[in-house]
C-alpha cells in the first residue's frame, strides 16, 4: 500500500476589527498577520520537502486566501470543495465575545435545546461526514503524496475527534486547532495510520486575535481595534 498524507489546514488570522462571529458570511479577508501566517506554512512545507500534489480549499474568502501561497509554491491551482466550508451557526453576525449577556436573550433560547447535536448550528456528525468525503477524494487525487485541505476550526476539530473515537460534543476552549495550524492525517491506502498536529506559524500566534482561540496562544477577539 502507498502512503498518502492529507493536511487539514485552518485559515490564518482574519481582519475582523468588530469581533463578529463571521461563520459563512462573505467578505472576511485575512489580516496582514494572517497573510504572514499562511505564507509561513507554505514556506515550511516547501522547504521541508513535502510532496504536496493538491491544494483544496473551502469556498470562503479567508480559506481561499490561505491556500494561495502553498498553491503558488507548488505551481498548483487552488481547487474549491464546498464540503470544507465552515459550519452554520445561529449566532453568525453577532459580536459574541464582546458581551456574553446578549446570548441569554430569549430569542436565542431555542438554540440551546441540545448542546450535544448541537442545536445552534450544523450537527457535528454532518460536519464529519462532509469532511470525510473531502478527505477521501483528496486521497485519490494525491495518492502516494500529500494534499493540503484548507478549512475551518470546528469542522477540522470534530473530524479529529471522530478519528480519535472521542465524543463530538466538546468544550470550545479545549480545541487544539490554532490559526494556520495543520492536522496531518497519514494513510496506508485508505487506512489511517497516523495523526499529528503542528503549528508552522506558531510564533505568530502571540499577538493574533481569534474568535475561538482554543488551546492556542492567540487572544480572544472581543472587537478591540488592533494595530
Amino acid at each position: 500500500m502507498q502512503r498518502t498524507t492529507v493536511h487539514l489546514m485552518r485559515h490564518g488570522e482574519v481582519h475582523n476589527p468588530d469581533g463578529i462571529l463571521y461563520g459563512r458570511a462573505p467578505g472576511y479577508r485575512l489580516s496582514d498577520r494572517g497573510q504572514e501566517m499562511v505564507g509561513r506554512v507554505a514556506e515550511v512545507l516547501h522547504s521541508g520537502g513535502h510532496d504536496v500534489r493538491a491544494v483544496i480549499a473551502s469556498p470562503l474568502q479567508r480559506a481561499q486566501e490561505s491556500a494561495m501561497p502553498a498553491a503558488r509554491a507548488y505551481g498548483l491551482a487552488v481547487a474549491t470543495d464546498r464540503r470544507l466550508i465552515e459550519a452554520t451557526n445561529h449566532f453568525e453576525g453577532i459580536a459574541v465575545n464582546r458581551n456574553r449577556a446578549v446570548l441569554a436573550h430569549p430569542r436565542h433560547w431555542h438554540a440551546y435545546v441540545n448542546p450535544f447535536r448541537p442545536s445552534w448550528g450544523e450537527p457535528y456528525r454532518a460536519q464529519v461526514a462532509r469532511m470525510s468525503g473531502a478527505i477521501s477524494d483528496a486521497l485519490t487525487r494525491a495518492a502516494g503524496g500529500e494534499a493540503l485541505l484548507v478549512s475551518h476550526q470546528l469542522p477540522i476539530w470534530v473530524t479529529r475527534l471522530s478519528l480519535e473515537r472521542r465524543p463530538l460534543a466538546h468544550d470550545p476552549r479545549r480545541r487544539q486547532c490554532s490559526l494556520a495550524s495543520l492536522t496531518s492525517l497519514t494513510f496506508d491506502g485508505r487506512r489511517l495510520v497516523g495523526l499529528s498536529y503542528w503549528e508552522p506559524a506558531g510564533e505568530l500566534l502571540r499577538g493574533a486575535s481569534d474568535m475561538v482561540p482554543g488551546t492556542s496562544a492567540a487572544a480572544e477577539n472581543a472587537g478591540e481595534t488592533r494595530p
